[in-house]
């Protein structure tokens, strides 16, 4: 960091890295667009430094990329700390593109913006601690987001809606708490041609708000992070308000099931049978598979929709943790084109994609069940290996269409590393690949709009 030159207080040299890498190459077989992430994680690391010397107006060189270099500056200084006294807290920084552009390049930098602060949307919502964000106040939220775009319809369904629509699924979960569960229902419509069935892309976000295992109970230690529990809904939701401001011509539907998964006297049990809404009979083996069981009913409820394709995002399992660590989502999809159009996007974005099995080795393991159909954890012949894809296995007997994909994000629910351009906390991926998903097919489809 140099002082005083060229009329800035404060100037913070960075490296780009030492080999000339043309725009858009991969580059290790790393399967991502390595000099735009290269410039993310250059003006990443200057724009900390500059918060962290309490320097809160900067000005950003775009390094040749200005739409990731909106995205590192954004992205890597954002704190959730309003719950800390002001003298705790970092700086809140004013970053501003240094060569004032006009034109394309403005745009991009304006586009580098919204995707940035829309994972930082989902981040704040990811942090807050579950006794303030509830169902219910997360559903306030969604509206708060929502309300000023006037081509967004957000409904709030209660209890008694799930009941007439049959989702014992869902309401299974919920029945442990004393929170009431709430299934939001927004819909952002940005085509000439109203109900556009080959516009339409359904996003299902898991919102369990806090997940204790129910009486599966969790271990104690790290417990608290299952406040994050409602990752899926947290980018799901941050993703629609993205499409909103950028104006896409698709229609984009985000159905999102809330609850708690807590322990009280009318808490579900481990053998408990239900029914869930397409009439399939679940056996309730593991609480702690809970994400599961609301998705079902969300996914079955997708349906009405007619849409092109149906995306749910979850933090569903701990072993895609194990197989992928915080590397890249977990992807499992009947479709080989849905799934080269998610790759595409995350290799754009650098927030990867992996794919991953959905055999029918899977299906029958949840399907080994003695009181119902299908069992929410595979069998016991089964249940020490294979448990991301034996929960995608069981999502699958509620989806409808065969365009569909389960991203599964519990090992990039958080950054533990803190390095890139990403501190230590709750990460908000994949918010960006998700957003450059709908960019891309929305750039796809003009026609249909």
């Amino acid at each position: 960091m140099l002082h005083n030159v060229g009329g800035y207080t404060a100037t913070c040299l960075v490296g780009l890295d030492k080999r000339d890498i043309p725009i858009g190459a991969d580059v290790d077989n790393e399967h991502l667009d390595v000099a735009a992430e290269n410039v993310r994680k250059a003006t990443g690391a200057g724009c900390q430094l500059m918060q962290n010397n309490k320097i809160s107006d900067v000005d950003v060189d775009p390094c040749g990329n200005y739409m990731a270099a909106a995205e590192g500056s954004l992205l890597s200084t954002f704190s959730f700390d309003e719950l800390k006294a002001e003298s705790k807290r970092r700086c809140k920084m004013n970053i501003r593109e240094f060569s004032n552009s006009v034109g394309d390049e403005n745009e991009k930098w304006k586009m580098g913006e919204i995707y940035a602060k829309s994972q930082n949307l989902a981040r704040e919502l990811m942090e807050t601690p579950a006794n303030i964000l509830t169902p219910t106040n997360f559903a306030d939220r969604a509206i708060a987001e929502l309300e000023d775009f006037s081509n967004v319809k957000i409904t709030i369904r209660d209890k008694q809606w799930a009941l007439e629509e049959k989702m014992a699924a869902f309401l299974s979960v919920s029945q442990g708490s004393d929170e009431p569960p709430v299934f939001v229902e927004a819909e952002y419509n940005g085509c000439s041609r109203m109900n556009e069935s080959t516009n339409t892309i359904v996003l299902v976000g898991k919102g369990v708000t806090f997940d204790s295992g129910g009486l599966s109970l969790k271990p104690a230690m790290n417990m608290g992070e299952m406040r994050a529990d409602m990752g899926g809904a947290a980018v799901v939701i941050s993703t629609l308000k993205a499409v909103a401001m950028l104006k896409l011509p698709v229609r984009l539907v985000v159905l999102i099931p809330l609850t708690e998964n807590m322990v009280n006297g009318r808490a579900t049990r481990p053998s408990d049978v239900i029914r869930a809404r397409n009439g399939t009979t679940i056996q309730i083996d593991n609480t702690d598979a809970e994400g599961r069981l609301i998705l079902a009913d969300a996914l079955s409820y997708s349906a009405i929709y007619q849409p092109d394709s149906v995306i749910n995002v979850a933090t569903l399992t701990g072993a895609i943790s194990v197989a992928l660590g915080e590397g890249a989502t977990g992807v499992f999809s009947r479709s080989s084109s849905l799934w080269r159009d998610l790759q595409t996007a995350g290799y754009q974005t650098g927030d990867r994609l992996w794919p991953m099995p959905l055999f029918q080795l899977y299906r029958d393991h949840i399907s080994e069940c003695h009181l119902a159909d299908v069992t929410n954890t595979a069998s016991a012949s089964a249940m020490s290996a294979g448990g991301a894809c034996t929960a995608a296995a069981f999502l699958s007997n509620f989806v409808e269409t065969e365009n569909w994909a389960h991203l599964d994000i519990a090992g990039v629910m958080s950054s533990k590393s803190g390095g890139s351009y990403l501190r230590k906390g709750m990460s908000g991926r994949p918010t960006r690949t998700l957003i450059q998903y709908i960019v891309n097919y929305a750039n796809q489809h003009k026609n249909h709009a």
